[in-house]
């Protein structure tokens, strides 16, 4: 954010995210704090991040596919999955290093993408969420009825190395985790400000006059699904290697809904409301998480079914006054609270 009075003089100050000295102090002392956490961080937030992290990078491409292009999308769970299992395999049954089969599980998850965003050429709104959600089953049946994939045992993978170095801990897995997600925040930070950004929003505006415009929809919307889908695969591989066990019960329909539910709090075509929707679902199913039982001893009426899934029934009411009361998420209230920063002490 910046004070009134501070003003962009030339193009790349214009378009720099980074942009005043107090930007650049903020940024080197985060990532100092953040570089530095697990050496004094308690294993419960090491291990929280983490979590938050991998579940970024997924709603990241989600955000991408869906919030900037416009195409819904509910099987982002199911291309997590494939790049989970596809790093698993790599390594485990091929012997191939982790650092190699990260962006493999990345591109193979996007190149079945590429496959499940065909529909959104010829449908597009409730019947491609329909699409996606079929995608989501088929390719969920395949990893439980193939051998290969380990079927309902599933597989552990092993933990990255580096050399000697092997990163078989939460403490460890943090400075992989965290640096991948905030290189792959980078990325899509500045693609969304690119020309193909440019055009996912003009597809998502209005597709009739962006084609007139001169934007080929065919290859905008493949091209979408891709990144998106290979968002969702490094988010597999990360998670795979962490957990160092793939299951598909990892990855149901239920989780891509909340992803969904995630970009709708947090505001639909932002990166930082990737940010909001995921730090507020997560918090929010924590918080229930420690209120359950105080509930469950308090109403004994209730029983511990009810108070075991407090955390769905929470969910969706947040989601519900979402779309009621603030259709455009918590990133539109972080836009408001910027805006009158910047013009403070004025009111216009």
């Amino acid at each position: 954010m910046r004070p009134c009075g501070v003003f962009d003089e030339t193009y790349g100050q214009d378009i720099a995210i980074i942009r005043t000295k107090r930007h650049w102090g903020a940024l080197i002392a985060s990532l100092i704090f953040f570089f530095a956490f697990p050496l004094f961080g308690s294993y419960y937030i090491i291990s929280f991040i983490n979590y938050l992290s991998v579940t970024v990078i997924v709603v990241l491409g989600l955000q991408i596919v869906s919030g900037y292009c416009g195409q819904i999308s509910f099987g982002q769970a199911a291309f997590m999955a494939v790049g989970a299992y596809t790093s698993a395999i790599l390594t485990t049954k091929l012997g191939v290093s982790f650092w190699i089969a990260l962006p493999l599980s990345g591109v193979v998850a996007g190149l079945i993408g590429i496959v499940g965003g065909a529909p959104s050429l010829r449908v597009k709104g409730f019947y491609l969420a329909m699409a996606t959600i079929a995608i989501h089953f088929v390719v969920m049946w395949l990893i439980l009825h193939l051998e290969i994939t380990g079927a309902t045992r599933g597989l552990n993978p092993p933990p990255p190395k580096l050399g000697n170095l092997v990163f078989d801990s939460d403490e460890s897995m943090y400075y992989i985790i965290v640096f991948i997600m905030l290189l792959m925040t980078y990325a899509a930070r500045n693609l969304v400000r690119s020309k193909v950004g440019r055009a996912f929003v003009a597809i998502r505006d209005n597709d009739l006059a962006g084609e007139v415009m001169g934007i080929n929809l065919y290859y905008y919307k493949f091209l979408a699904f891709f990144i998106s889908c290979f968002y969702a695969g490094i988010a597999g591989s990360l998670w795979a290697h962490w957990m160092q066990v793939v299951h598909p019960e990892q990855f149901t329909l239920f989780h891509a809904l909340w992803y969904v539910g995630m970009i709708i709090i947090g505001g639909m075509g932002s990166i930082p409301g990737v940010f909001f929707g995921v730090i507020f679902v997560r918090a929010l199913d924590e918080l229930v998480m420690f209120a359950s039982p105080p509930l469950a001893a308090a109403f004994p009426w209730v029983g511990m079914a009810p108070a075991a899934s407090l955390g769905i029934v929470a969910f969706g009411i947040v989601l519900i006054l979402f779309l009621i009361f603030d259709p455009r998420g918590l990133a539109h209230r972080w836009e408001i609270f910027k805006a009158s920063y910047r013009i403070y002490p004025f009111i216009y």
